[in-house]
Formats: C-alpha cells, structure tokens, sequence
C-alpha cells in the first residue's frame, strides 16, 4: 500500500515507505532532454547510445532524479517545510526509456529542530527497475511539520 502525507511524529526512523511506480516512456525522456537543453548524443541519439557500454539511450541523472522525487511527494506533500540537502547520490545501473521505477523510501534519522513545530528528518531513497534491480539512491534531508505545532515531543 502506498503511503499519504505524514508528518513528522508519524515517521519512525528505520520505517519504509512504498511510493507510486512510474514508466520513464520515450517522449517523457525527449521532453525532459528538450526542456533543460539537454544535448549530449547519448541521451537523444539511439545509434551513438548503441556504440557506448550502455548499448543504447540512457536517462540523463537529473530526469531520474526529478521523477523519483516526484513519486514520493505523496508522503509529506502538506507537511513539508522544505528541502535543505541531497547527499549520497549514486546512480548503480542505467535506466533506460522504457523503464518502470518505483521507490522505497527509508527514514534514516529525525530530530526536532531547533524552531518549534518542525523537525529534520533524513530520507533515504531506494530506487528500483522493473526487474527489482537498485538503480539509484540518494538521502534527502528535508524539514518537515509536526502535527503538534509546537514540536515539543516526539511520538
């Protein structure tokens, strides 16, 4: 079951969140390459992907990022304050057009912070393929809404 909007006493640090899947098709590929200019050959053109290691078109990082980014929205979209780092990015396999990715999404840490009403949690991204294969993985270190405005505990 795909979670909803949590905030931050609802989150437990260890805890693991599925999210949406999402398939990377073609055209959302080349409107994503368009719109940020990308013009790298090995993004747009399939007979130079083909000569490459990957043998065939990849995803640029930035597209695999923006759409997993994306899926987990749903889990904080009322309570999130915004967002403060990404760190440990590692992309572990390519991702083609035609992939499907879905992401699981772990608390590594909270805490309160230092205003009232809010706190910092730590959110680890696992992103898989069609196959189950770990394709990407990033911490997200966000700051989120208490239920409790004041923030004063920690459920």
């Amino acid at each position: 079951m795909v979670a909803t909007n949590h905030y931050f006493e609802e989150f437990e640090v260890g805890s693991f969140y599925p999210t949406t899947s999402r398939l990377i098709s073609l055209e959302d590929h080349l409107a994503f390459c368009k719109l940020v200019r990308y013009e790298v050959p090995l993004f747009l053109d399939a007979e130079i992907g083909s000569k490459t290691d990957y043998g065939s078109l990849i995803c640029p990082s930035h597209l695999i990022m923006s759409f997993t980014t994306a899926m987990t929205g749903a889990l904080f979209s009322d309570s999130i304050d915004g967002l403060i780092a990404l760190e440990r990015a590692r992309f572990l396999a390519p991702v083609r057009p035609g992939d499907t990715l879905r992401t699981e999404v772990e608390v590594v840490d909270k805490r309160l912070s230092s205003k009232p009403g809010r706190g910092v949690i730590t959110f680890r991204d696992h992103v898989f393929n069609q196959y189950d294969k770990l394709v990407f993985q990033n911490d997200k270190i966000a700051l989120i809404k208490c239920k409790n405005q004041r923030g004063s505990a920690i459920s």
